[in-house]
């Protein structure tokens, strides 16, 4: 391959680095209000009045909507495929507000300071009611985060909301009583994982306007443009057709922004007032009224024989939604999925329990989506495991993991592709493992080597597809749509070398644009690891049809079978000689009453969701006399299917571990007693920075995965999963305790080193 396996640069690379492309924020209007929120400093209230007379006369200010005022319909502002599994059970603004930050009133005015002196002004009179703040304590609390009785779910989630019940979740195969039973060792352990903060770069922005037919055009830093399409058509009861949304560059998402947080409100003041209107959200705002990572507690048993096959695993699961569910039944489901599907030796697995609301910021999609904290529960316990047996954690994992060809217990399907036996073998030989493991004590600090394994998705068997157009312009070039969204990524850099391969032209030959809905074909959005691997086949095959058509057209001007014409992706030869170049078929295909421009076009879902697979390896030193742990080295070994762009592939991996150092050692969300956000800034909040993570290398074991464009699967997750695991156990080596509450803090760690100073081994 030319193009494909080369880590050619980003398309855009050098105007991201210059500044020159254009976000959301740089293309609003002149004249458009300014749209602020006024939200709710009570963790569960009810709204008795609310008085707007003060606020109304302003001087600038447009209009000033409270819930006597919007749409009655409930919605999701999951970005999910219709019909959404998460349930409908928001209101654009309701007389109930569920959590400190909750949408109270929307103001517009001319400009911020108006805005802000009427968001001020708005008198509001609370009954303030007793908040569900504890997830552990949810279920059958006195008090109720959702009364109302018009909440819809499309499908049956084991949703009770009387129960404070978002979602209920059972697998089980085998029979795990019996198998637990007839183990020889069985370890137990409950943990815990805290919610985590996107953090992106660039905060939630919109803004909207009136197009010439009058339809409503909302232009939003998304990861889901057709999505949002939609949610706006239900809140705000109008077709779908009425609606444009348009996708800018985006700086950044994580997830976060697979939720439709922030577009609602200016399109309703749009078509309130007629005039263009963008709101654009604070830091703190960003922290306290959006989403976050699922908080989830885990309770994990393992059962194996003496030589370490691992018998059964059973794993019960509480997940904390919030206010609201979204995304709260599907996080739920991946967080059993992807961490049981490793280990297929086991002859029975169970995967059980809830998510729940209570009265915090809801939960929402974050990178690893449930994966990444299933796998710390998992993989803990597996290190236990291996502890209790006496075996090298990397060889129990090699006789049990999951390898190709082999059946998935967990979905009863047969693995494609996986390459995660040599991903361990890699991993431990750059790792060190066989000279420092567990654990060497260097006077006043310890230093010791952990590891944990994952593996993830590529896109959503069976329910999500993507499209692709490919056109042939008038000069021999091409154009690639999308519906898909790079965040950052490289994504559309290497979509488009799918598409110049297939071609056989330059990389500087294809011009890519997405994402709007009125152009653009549908895709449902980049989430779910999907981008690579599914509009990815979407682009391998309307690139493959337009190259035909391309030899079928050339063919027909020679007079010559399609069969008999070669094309080098630049010259088209016929069977006597004939020769064509493409700028030259290009200009003849739109010349002339019954010419027609080539395009091709495909769409592409896949019924399976190949998994990609990451060793992960951590060196840490822990002081004696803090508890501080410092993470000198973290290696990670890959397989990613096909590399696409190994340059793209390692600065991805890169970011998603880092995120999940930051899970492990420092990112913690958290709240006072009466329901209030404490970390709610960048001073507040710590995530790491270049100086926090020490060395990170990277590295790729390919596999190839049949059902991908060019044998790829995805990598945007996965990276994200095995660094909270591996941290950990590495500090067990290192202090002789585990610690099952996320973060490691020195002062967790210095608390369990100092209850069993001796213990050092994992034997």
């Amino acid at each position: 391959m030319k193009i494909v396996g080369k880590g050619v640069a980003k398309i855009d690379g050098l105007a991201i680095a210059t500044g020159k492309p254009l976000y959301t924020d740089d293309l609003v209007p002149a004249n458009a209000l300014t749209v602020k929120i006024l939200r709710s400093p009570h963790a569960a209230a009810r709204i008795k009045a609310i008085d707007t007379v003060a606020a109304e006369s302003v001087e600038g200010v447009a209009c000033v909507l409270t819930h006597k005022d919007v749409p009655q319909a409930r919605f999701t502002l999951a970005g999910q495929t219709y019909p959404e599994p998460s349930p409908y059970d928001r209101l654009i603004l309701e007389d109930l507000v569920r959590y400190v930050g909750d949408e109270v009133a929307i103001v517009a005015a001319a400009d911020e300071r108006a805005a802000q002196k009427a968001l001020e002004l708005i008198k509001v009179d609370y009954e303030v009611l007793t908040p569900v703040l504890d997830f552990e304590q949810a279920i059958d609390h006195p008090a109720v985060v959702h009364p109302e009785t018009d909440l819809h779910c499309n499908f049956d989630i084991g949703h009770n909301r009387l129960r404070n019940i978002a979602a209920t979740h059972k697998v089980e195969v085998g029979d795990v009583a019996a198998e637990l039973a007839a183990s020889a060792v069985v370890v137990e352990e409950t943990y815990y994982t805290q919610a985590q903060a996107q953090a992106m770069m660039e905060t939630y922005r919109a803004f909207s306007y009136l197009d010439h037919a009058g339809r409503l055009v909302v232009v939003s830093s998304t990861q889901i443009p057709f999505h949002v399409r939609r949610q706006l058509a239900r809140a705000l009861e109008l077709p779908a057709s009425r609606i444009r949304v348009i996708k800018p560059r985006i700086g950044g998402g994580f997830g976060g922004k697979q939720t439709a947080v922030a577009e609602i409100f200016p399109a309703l003041v749009t078509l309130r007032t007629g005039r263009p209107a963008k709101i654009v959200y604070e830091r703190r705002e960003t922290f306290t009224a959006t989403n976050s990572r699922h908080a989830m507690r885990f309770k994990v048993r393992l059962g194996a024989d003496r030589d370490g096959l691992i018998r059964a695993i059973d794993v019960e699961c509480l997940s904390d939604t919030g206010a609201y569910g979204e995304h709260a039944p599907t996080v739920f489901s991946v967080a059993g999925e992807k961490s049981l599907s490793l280990y297929n030796k086991a002859r029975a697995v169970r995967y059980a329990g809830h998510a729940v609301y209570t009265n915090k910021l809801p939960a929402g999609a974050m990178r690893g989506y449930g994966a990444t904290q299933g796998c710390f529960a998992v993989e803990s316990a597996v290190n236990k495991l291996a502890g209790a047996l006496g075996l090298d954690p990397s060889a129990l994992r090699l006789k049990n993991i999951i390898r190709a060809g082999e059946l998935d217990i967990y979905h009863n399907r047969i693995l494609g592709s996986a390459s995660l036996d040599r991903c361990i073998e890699r991993g431990r030989e750059l790792i060190g493992w066989d000279e420092k493991y567990p654990s060497r004590d260097l006077g006043g600090k310890v230093r010791a080597v952990g590891m944990a394994v994952t593996m993830q998705g590529s896109g959503i068997a069976g329910i999500d597809t993507a499209s692709a157009e490919v056109r042939l312009n008038d000069d021999g070039n091409y154009t690639l749509l999308l519906g898909s969204t790079d965040m950052g990524t490289g994504s559309d850099t290497i979509l488009a070398q799918m598409a110049a391969e297939v071609l056989q032209t330059p990389l500087d030959a294809i011009i890519v644009h997405a994402a709007d809905t009125d152009v653009s074909p549908f895709d449902t959005g980049s989430y779910a690891s999907s981008t690579a691997y599914v509009t990815g086949m979407a682009v391998v095959k309307a690139a493959g049809e337009l190259r035909e058509k391309i030899i079928a057209a050339a063919a027909g001007l020679m007079n010559a079978a399609p069969a008999e014409v070669t094309f080098d992706g630049a010259v088209l030869t016929g069977p006597a000689g004939d020769r064509l170049t493409l700028a030259e078929l290009a200009q003849r295909s739109v010349v002339g009453p019954d010419r027609r421009q080539l395009a091709g076009y495909a769409s592409h879902g896949s019924p399976v969701s190949p998994p990609p697979f990451v060793a992960g390896f951590a060196d840490v030193e822990v002081d004696k006399e803090t508890g501080k742990v410092e993470l000198l080295d973290y290696v990670a070994v890959i397989d990613c299917g096909t590399v696409i762009n190994p340059n793209l592939a390692r600065v991805q991996a890169e970011g998603g571990l880092v995120q999940g150092i930051g899970l492990a050692l420092y990112e913690d969300v958290r709240y006072d007693e009466r329901g209030g956000l404490q970390t709610n800034s960048f001073m507040t909040y710590k995530i790491p920075s270049r100086k926090d993570v020490g060395a990170i290398r990277v590295f790729f074991e390919e596999s190839y995965e049949p059902t991908g464009p060019f044998g790829a699967k995805s990598i945007g997750e996965v990276v994200a999963n095995t660094p909270a695991p591996a941290i950990a156990h590495a500090v067990r080596n290192a202090v002789g305790a585990w610690l099952t509450r996320l973060p490691l803090t020195p002062e967790k760690v210095y608390a369990a080193m100092t209850k069993q100073p001796k213990e050092r081994t994992c034997t």
